[in-house]
């Protein structure tokens, strides 16, 4: 998978890596030059007294450094510059990728990981992408060329080089395949303790309200303890690496003047060749620990682009269709066919033959027992979720056959845990229409009783938001984003538990404000409070999953039993109080 995702983000870039691969083979080449013309600076000048071969020599050493540095920075920046690309090209597709999941797909891998995949892992394939390009070239032909080079001042040593290099290879190999399997621990580990981080801020007031705390710091330790454990094991292999690779270089170089020295001394080889052939064996060496940084990084890289991989071949369960249908009216007529409905593992369905429809006009109401499935069917309308079988139609065609966008432009949903946005509250009422006015949005504030605290503030509707809006009260959070699918003026209002944390007094100014604007809409309300849904034209009894009763409010009240017991549990409740 590793290589199939450079091969794939590297094509773009081609003329770049060109580039790159160009200056490294420049800059690699003055390197193996210069430590010949230093020899003969030593042997042919110096030895002879040759000022003038000595400074004409010199001169093109420095002519050749130069060139060297000037290439050697030109093959770093446009490497640098072409990984960074890479990464934010990948990065991209995977947050494209994740945003086309369907809340299934995103409950079979997980938020943290999700997370984890898209930042530390894109991050990973990118620093071998950045290490790949500066070392690509020059790590090989340093090497190769360095021995070349080296067997040229003197072929009696060359055992040194045959004995050394495999030494280090051994070492390093070794290693690294040590790394690969506590690599792949360590982002699992990464995975574990972002999860437990992202659940205690999430839910930072339940765990302040119960005193959870200790308990929570102690499942972070465990968490943190773990990742801590896998670094370790991690670093103790570098520790060992690092000084085994130092070892080897000076017992080289150790070797090398050792033997060489007792050559010079009987006249076979010249002080110049032996100092040319310890920096070639010094450079051979070198090639080989930057290729000992690059297979370091290559077991991680791999490990975090299978974990990519993963997440990129994955086909939504939810997807537009080939050819999708344009409604030839648009109305906002609701229907439910025999619909079921069962969460994947579910061990029973949580929607069971549920029929219905809801007309333009008409505000249908949906009420039961917790967990009877009321979310889930107001979620499959704007397809969050795929119904199991039967068909859900909006004005008259199958929802599978409509692509999101024609949707979302005739269904507007107020989720049951309504969510705000960091930035203005104008940003967030524009989220379903950029181009709305401001007319438009101080219309809707009003409509969803927001606009007096709106109002409050000098800002206004530049007013800044939380994530999440923690930073307005429940009551508040509700009201605005109501006010947001107001905003777009669909043809299907979907409210889901959207009026609970309202008082009585606001929820029914809010709901009298709502007839108005929603005089020619369908309208879908599911609401716990009876208050709520009194004066709805329809109301759909649901109990574990099914459709038990439905009718008017009068009429549910002399038919329905299970609708009576709501009604009694809740007026009992408004009496005691």
């Amino acid at each position: 998978m590793l290589v199939t995702l450079i091969r794939r983000y590297s094509k773009p870039y081609l003329p770049h890596i060109l580039a790159v691969l160009l200056f490294q083979l420049a800059s690699t080449i003055a390197t193996l030059y210069l430590p010949s013309l230093n020899a003969k600076i030593i042997d042919e000048g110096v030895s002879h007294g040759d000022t003038d071969y000595i400074w004409r020599t010199g001169a093109l050493m420095l002519v050749v450094a130069i060139g060297q540095i000037a290439t050697a920075i030109a093959a770093v920046y446009f490497g640098a510059r072409t990984a960074m690309a890479m990464g934010r090209d990948l990065r991209r597709d995977v947050f494209r990728k994740v945003s086309s999941f369907s809340a299934k797909d995103v409950n079979s891998f997980g938020a943290p990981t999700l997370i984890t995949r898209g930042t530390n892992d894109v991050q990973q394939v990118q620093m071998l992408m950045l290490m790949g390009l500066n070392f690509m070239v020059s790590t090989p032909i340093m090497c190769f060329g360095g021995i070349v080079m080296a067997l040229q001042e003197d072929l009696s040593l060359s055992w040194l080089v045959w004995v050394s290099v495999p030494v280090l290879v051994a070492v390093v190999g070794y290693l690294v395949v040590r790394l690969m399997p506590l690599f792949r621990s360590m982002q699992k580990k990464i995975d574990a303790i972002n999860g437990v981080l992202r659940e205690q801020i999430i839910g930072i007031r339940v765990v302040r309200a119960f005193v959870r705390e200790p308990y929570e710091a102690s499942r972070f330790g465990d968490a943190n303890r773990d990742l801590t454990q896998v670094s370790v094991k991690i670093g103790n292999l570098f520790v060992l690496m690092f000084p085994a690779i130092g070892m080897i270089l000076h017992l080289s170089t150790a070797a090398v003047l050792w033997f060489g020295g007792q050559r010079v001394d009987s006249g076979e080889m010249q002080v110049g060749a032996l100092t040319a052939f310890l920096q070639y064996l010094l450079q051979i060496l070198i090639a080989v620990m930057m290729g000992t940084f690059m297979a370091m990084m290559i077991p991680r890289a791999s490990v975090c682009a299978d974990r990519i991989g993963e997440v990129l071949d994955v086909e939504p369960s939810i997807h537009d269709p080939e050819s999708p249908v344009k409604p030839a009216e648009r109305k906002g007529r609701v229907e439910f066919r025999d619909v079921t409905f069962k969460y994947p593992g579910a061990e029973a369905p949580v929607l069971s033959n549920v029929s219905f429809t809801a007309e333009p006009g008409q505000t249908l109401a949906i009420i039961g027992s917790t967990g009877a499935g009321k979310t889930t069917l107001v979620s499959l309308l704007p397809r969050l979720y795929d119904v199991a079988s039967g068909e859900v139609l909006l004005d008259g065609v199958p929802v599978t056959q409509l692509d999101r966008d024609e949707i979302s432009s005739r269904v507007a949903t107020v989720p049951q845990k309504p969510y705000l946005f960091s930035g203005t509250i104008e940003h967030n009422l524009r989220f379903g229409k950029t181009d709305a006015t401001e007319e438009e949005l101080w219309d809707a504030l009003e409509t969803a009783q927001a606009k007096d605290f709106v109002q409050e503030k000098a800002s206004g509707l530049n007013r800044r938001v939380a994530q999440g809006g923690t930073n307005v009260s429940g009551g508040q959070r509700q009201r605005l984003c109501i006010a947001r699918a107001l905003v777009t003026r669909p043809k299907v209002y979907l409210f889901d538990d959207s009026f609970s944390a309202l008082d009585v007094a606001t929820d029914a100014r809010l709901r009298k404000a709502l007839k108005d604007k929603t005089r020619d809409a369908t309208v879908i309300i599911v609401a716990q409070r009876v208050s709520t849904i009194a004066d709805a034209d329809q109301i759909l009894v649901l109990d574990n999953g099914r459709i038990v009763d439905r009718g008017t409010h009068d009429e549910l009240l002399e038919t329905s039993p299970t609708y009576q017991e709501i009604v009694e549990s809740q007026l009992s409740v408004e009496e005691v109080a």
